[in-house]
C-alpha cells in the first residue's frame, strides 16, 4: 500500500513548522487515497496555520480548458487563492508576504511540457530569493520512474513548457523534480521533500492502487496521461489531439487524414498499444463541428508502450500529408518561436523527421545526452 507525501506529512508534521503560516500550492486533484483534499488534511494536522492557497495552470478547480486561458485570483471559503497562471506566473511579493513556508502538493504527469513543473520552478526560485522554505509533498509519476524518452531540451528552446534540460518523459517524481530544479537555481530554496511510502520506480499509476483524479481538464483518465507525452506534440499542428471530445489525447485526427500510412506503423512503434480507426467530431478547439478521420489509442501494455516514440512517428507521417500545417505562435506566452519546436524542445528535430530520418536511429543519436541527464538525475532520486 502506498502512502502519499500528504499522508506522511499530516501523520507526523515536522516540528519546525509549528506556529508558521503556511501557503499551499495545489488544485482539486490534490487529494489523499481516500479522496480527502490536501487543504483539509493540513488544516486538521496544523490548525489555524494555513493562510492561503496558490493554484497552477487550469485553475484551482481545473476548469480552464486550454493554453493561455488565465485564471483570476479567487477564494475557497476564508482562504484566498492566488493564481499562478493569471496576471503573473510567479509568486509576487504580496503573495510571499502571506506565508512563512510554502507547501506544494500537485499531481504531475511525468512530461516535460506539463507546466506544473515550470510553476514549481518559479516558486522555488522566488522562495529562494525571499528566504521562504518549500516543502514538496511527493506523489507518483504516473509514467513510472524508470523509462526516459526524448532528448533533453536544448537551451535555446527554453519556455514555460520547458525550462531545464530534461527529456520529454523524465521518470522523476515531483519531489525529485524539485530537487533537480533546485540544484540548478542561482539562489536555491530551503527545500524539504516528504517522500511517499511504498512507491517503487517500476510502478506505473495502474500499479499503485490509487484513484486517478484529473489534474487538468484534458487528462480525464489515466490512459490520457499515458499517451500524453506523445500526443502532446500534435498541439503544435493543425491535427486534433482530441480536445473538444470526451477522449482528449486518446483520439487524434483531421478531416484530411489518410489512415493507411498510420495503420502501417511497425511493431517497434506501436508496441503496447492498438490504433483503432475512428471518426469523431470535436465540439470545441481544432476542427470544432467538423468530422475528423483518425484513430483511438488503446494502451494494452503500459510497461511496453513508448508514447513519445509513437507521437514522433505520427508526426513524421502527418507532416507528409496534404492538408497538414504547423500551429502559428503564440504558444504558452512565446510569441515568436514555432510552437512545435517549443514542444519538442529542439529546433532541428522537426527537420530531421520531415527529411525522412529513421526514427529509431534518431532516438539512438540522443544516447549521450540521455546518459548525461541520467547521471545528473541519479543525484536526486529518492526511491529504489
Amino acid at each position: 500500500m502506498i502512502a502519499l507525501g500528504i499522508e506522511e506529512f499530516t501523520a507526523a508534521p515536522p516540528a519546525w513548522l509549528r506556529g508558521r503560516r503556511l501557503g499551499l500550492l495545489c488544485n482539486q486533484a490534490s487529494v489523499t487515497g481516500a479522496f480527502v483534499h490536501a487543504r483539509d488534511c493540513v488544516e486538521r494536522a496544523l490548525p489555524g496555520q494555513l493562510s492561503c492557497l496558490l493554484s497552477p495552470q487550469h485553475g484551482f478547480f481545473a476548469d480552464k480548458q486550454d493554453n493561455m486561458i488565465e485564471s483570476p485570483d479567487d477564494r475557497d471559503g476564508e482562504l484566498p487563492i492566488f493564481s499562478l497562471y493569471g496576471e503573473t506566473r510567479r509568486p509576487t511579493a504580496g503573495m510571499l508576504d502571506r506565508f512563512d513556508v510554502l507547501l506544494v502538493d500537485l499531481v504531475d504527469v511525468g512530461t516535460r511540457v506539463y507546466t506544473f513543473m515550470s510553476t514549481l520552478a518559479y516558486c522555488l526560485e522566488e522562495c529562494g530569493r525571499a528566504g521562504k522554505p518549500v516543502v514538496v509533498l511527493d506523489r507518483p509519476n504516473p509514467l513510472g520512474g524508470e523509462v526516459m524518452e526524448g532528448a533533453p531540451l536544448k537551451p535555446a528552446w527554453r519556455s514555460f513548457v520547458g525550462l531545464f534540460p530534461i527529456p520529454m518523459r523524465h521518470g522523476l517524481t515531483f519531489g525529485e523534480l524539485a530537487r533537480f530544479i533546485n540544484r540548478r537555481l542561482p539562489a536555491p530554496a530551503e527545500l524539504t521533500v516528504i517522500p511517499m511510502r511504498g512507491w517503487r520506480r517500476k510502478m506505473l499509476f495502474g500499479d499503485t492502487g490509487l484513484p486517478w483524479i484529473y489534474p487538468s481538464p484534458n487528462l480525464p483518465t489515466i490512459t490520457a496521461a499515458l499517451v500524453y507525452p506523445g500526443l502532446v506534440v500534435l498541439e503544435g499542428t493543425n491535427v486534433s489531439e482530441g480536445r473538444g471530445t470526451a477522449m482528449p489525447f486518446e483520439l487524434f485526427g483531421a478531416p484530411w487524414l489518410d489512415p493507411r500510412p498510420v495503420a502501417g506503423l511497425p511493431e517497434a512503434v506501436t508496441g503496447g498499444c492498438v490504433l483503432r480507426p475512428v471518426a469523431f467530431e470535436p465540439t470545441a478547439n481544432k476542427w470544432a463541428g467538423t468530422l475528423c478521420r483518425g484513430f483511438q489509442i488503446h494502451v494494452t501494455d503500459p510497461h511496453v508502450f513508448r508514447p513519445y516514440r509513437l507521437g514522433l512517428a505520427l508526426l513524421q507521417i502527418l507532416m507528409r500529408t496534404e492538408g497538414f500545417a504547423l500551429k502559428e505562435p503564440p504558444y504558452e506566452y512565446e510569441y515568436e518561436k514555432t510552437p512545435l519546436d517549443l514542444i519538442l524542445g529542439d529546433g532541428t528535430l522537426r527537420g530531421e523527421l520531415a527529411a525522412g530520418g529513421d526514427l529509431l536511429e534518431i532516438e539512438a543519436s540522443w544516447g549521450a545526452e540521455l546518459e548525461a541527464f541520467a547521471a545528473e538525475r541519479a543525484g536526486v532520486l529518492l526511491y529504489d
